[in-house]
């Protein structure tokens, strides 16, 4: 379950605002916890927090998704990069400057630290691949939740050089090409212009250093193949659809890891069907039971339930089990059951019950 704080809340907002209202509560906050502005220890991390509800509430797509769905929604739908960039224009608006400065005023430029459950290390590195994983489950898993262990292929830290790529023992140099830089400038004057271009350094391709003696094991990546054992929980109320665990992909040398996406499908019941967090029964029940009335036991997710059949109860009749649903992936409390009576009518009479049948249908007709 996610621990992090409602957007709502973060911001000072009712579910109802506004956009206007939305931008200007989140102006005044950002203003006040700007680094640049606020020097408190906790400044820049509730610079983050206000930036990132902002940026979802401000989206008129991801607002609603969050609204319908919250964290788990939102989280499982966007990376940190989708959440951000799609909110270019929102943020240029308040700022007034470009959204790349903005971005890097709040995650730095390759810098790395972990803010809102996210891995926001790496900015401008490459990344790794996504890896997905598809599983299905039963309704009565999505009552309960479940923990669903796998064996995860990834590429991890060799451990034979601790992932630096060096031979044990050894360790990189300093690019004498670029000076560390990883880049290479260029000057070349005609006339009265100077042209200035900059490119990767060719000698230690963009990285700035340059490993001598390359380890002989992963071949100076870094990197090898590898199997892990890796857990994650499946909440309770789930929903069939895609569930992104940020950094658990592919790693890649001098990159940042890729996600894992998790596919989940809801299996078919044979006895129930769903509808969010409510679940619906078809109950039959025979044609004198419904005039006359009945007690009937009934199939749950947990069990069995006692229901009346009040007398006279006509076809699709539907009786309410209060809380026999599922658990509400948003929000607390758990959905309902939705008895319908199904009234068979007899197609086959032998003479005693057609003339039984005949002489009460003659009653009502006196």
């Amino acid at each position: 379950m996610s621990t992090k704080r409602d957007y709502y809340e973060v911001l000072g907002v009712s579910k109802n605002a506004t956009a206007d209202e939305i931008k200007s509560q989140y102006r005044k906050l950002a203003l006040k916890f700007h680094p640049d502005r606020n020097k408190s220890p906790d400044a820049s991390e509730y610079f983050k927090e206000v930036s990132e509800a902002y940026a979802i509430l401000s989206d008129p797509e991801k607002r609603k998704v969050y609204d319908n769905y919250g964290h788990a929604g939102v989280d499982g739908r966007y990376s940190t990069e989708d959440i951000f960039r799609g909110s270019k224009v929102n943020f240029e608006d308040i700022f007034g400057t470009g959204f790349d400065s903005i971005f890097e005023s709040l995650f730095g430029r390759g810098g790395g630290f972990r803010f809102g459950g996210f891995d926001f290390g790496g900015y401008g590195r490459e990344r790794g691949a996504d890896l997905v994983y598809d599983t299905a489950i039963s309704l009565e898993e999505v009552l309960k939740g479940k923990k669903e262990e796998i064996e995860l292929p990834r590429m991890v830290d060799c451990d034979a050089c601790k992932g630096s790529g060096c031979s044990p023992g050894t360790s990189m140099r300093t690019c004498t090409v670029c000076n560390g830089q990883g880049q290479v400038r260029t000057t070349r004057s005609s006339g009265f212009s100077t042209f200035v271009t900059v490119q990767p350094c060719n000698t230690c391709k963009g990285q700035g250093r340059i490993i001598e003696r390359p380890c002989s094991k992963c071949k100076g990546n870094g990197k090898q193949k590898s199997m892990r054992n890796f857990s994650f929980d499946i909440p309770p109320g789930v929903e069939s659809g895609e569930y992104r665990i940020q950094g658990e992909g592919e790693a890649i040398p001098n990159g940042i890891n890729g996600d894992l996406i998790v596919r989940i499908k809801v299996k078919p019941h044979d006895k129930f069907k769903r509808d969010g967090p409510d679940l619906f029964y078809d109950a039959d029940i025979s044609m004198m039971d419904a005039a006359l009335g009945k007690s009937l036991m009934v199939p749950t997710l947990e069990g069995t339930e006692k229901i009346d059949v009040e007398a006279g109860s006509q076809p699709n009749t539907i009786i309410k089990l209060k809380g026999k649903g599922l658990p509400r992936a948003t929000s607390k409390g758990r959905g309902d059951q939705y008895v319908r009576l199904v009234v068979k009518i007899p197609t086959k009479l032998d003479k005693h019950q057609k003339k039984l049948l005949e002489e009460l249908r003659d009653s009502f007709n006196k």
